[in-house]
């Protein structure tokens, strides 16, 4: 009977799955493939500032970069949120397959505090994070052992120190132009594309302009006639009070043959020849103050025990010896009874 009520249940249970519709499959936030016609938007996002020498990150908007209208926290996953990632919305904004040259981003004056805030960020070797389509902007670099091969850095560093000709005073000067180069991967049948790549190639150029437009600014700096290329022999953009420093950007597409499910193989490849010495130290002092307490909290407990057993055994002896008095006191009682009733 028992048999014959669960086969009936069974079959309840499977002819109600085949009856119901089949469920949509789903991709976790962030990493579902994106297709992108051509003119789609594409929304360049900044993440922190991070550095691996003083392993201190800050917040993109710590410096005195370019501000959209509305700052707004833009993290897609939940792994963004757990390694403390701080990704926002930036003014750096273009089209699929739309190449632009030289667009200006913002002009921002610096002031003392925030020339002294760059100045210190370039001494850290800090570096600037970006993400677009999820993935993260890196800057090509040959290797350093002289091999022809090229590997990816990630991001890009804020600035640099370096000397005018002819003068030994060292200076400060501020990354403010960024080549962007977007690699897609294109299905040509439904002529949409999947972003494979985002590189860039930072510059710093002190920009020129006849007369400044805020509804459509322009510098002189740029070559109308050459697409994404600067006028040479320009003198890089001074980090230093009273400085005004003029953001811009080009972005150039180019089509690739690697497929979006391998996009990250070249990120997971890069290896970083850098020694990070202050985490090193800083994960050796952790792990002895860690040992240090533990063990000064086992010496503890052990000298407590030790101290207890040590005055517990005094009160054993005084117990047993007065044990044995009180038996000797019994054995005496016990006898002048027996006494007695003999005499009896």
């Amino acid at each position: 009977m028992g048999r014959t009520l669960t086969g009936r249940v069974a079959a309840i249970v499977f002819c109600f799955l085949l009856v119901i519709s089949p469920a949509n499959s789903f991709y976790l936030p962030g990493v579902a493939p994106r297709d992108f016609m051509r003119g789609d938007e594409l929304q360049v996002k900044v993440n922190k500032l991070s550095s691996t020498k003083t392993q201190l990150p800050y917040d993109f908007y710590y410096l005195k970069y370019c501000k959209p209208e509305k700052i707004k926290n833009v993290a897609e996953n939940l792994g963004e949120v757990l390694r403390g990632d701080r990704i926002e919305n930036s003014v750096y904004t273009f089209h699929m397959r739309d190449e632009k040259s030289c667009t200006v981003g913002c002009k921002v004056s610096l002031d003392a505090q925030a020339a002294k805030e760059f100045k210190e960020k370039i001494d850290d070797e800090y570096r600037v994070n970006m993400i677009l389509d999820n993935l993260p902007v890196a800057v090509l670099r040959q290797r350093r052992d002289g091999s022809p091969s090229t590997t990816y850095e990630h991001g890009f560093r804020v600035g640099f120190k370096g000397t005018y000709a002819g003068s030994k005073e060292e200076k400060y000067f501020i990354h403010n132009h960024l080549s962007f180069r977007v690699m897609y991967h294109s299905d040509p049948e439904t002529d949409s594309a999947r972003i494979v790549g985002f590189e860039v190639s930072p510059i710093s150029i002190n920009h020129e302009y006849k007369e400044w437009d805020e509804k459509d600014p322009k510098v002189a700096t740029c070559n109308p006639n050459t697409k994404n290329m600067i006028q040479g022999g320009a003198v890089p953009q001074e980090v230093d009070t009273d400085k005004e420093v003029i953001f811009t950007y080009d972005v150039t597409f180019k089509e690739s043959d690697i497929k979006w499910a391998s996009r990250w193989d070249t990120y997971l490849l890069m290896n970083d020849d850098q020694i990070h010495w202050f985490s090193i130290i800083n994960s050796l002092m952790i792990v002895l103050f860690l040992s240090g307490m533990v063990a000064m909290i086992m010496m503890r407990t052990l000298y407590r025990d030790i101290a207890n057993y040590n005055q517990l055994e005094p009160k054993m002896k005084l117990k047993k010896k007065q044990d044995g008095n009180l038996s000797m006191e019994m054995f005496s009682e016990r006898l002048q009874i027996l006494d007695c009733c003999v005499f009896i």
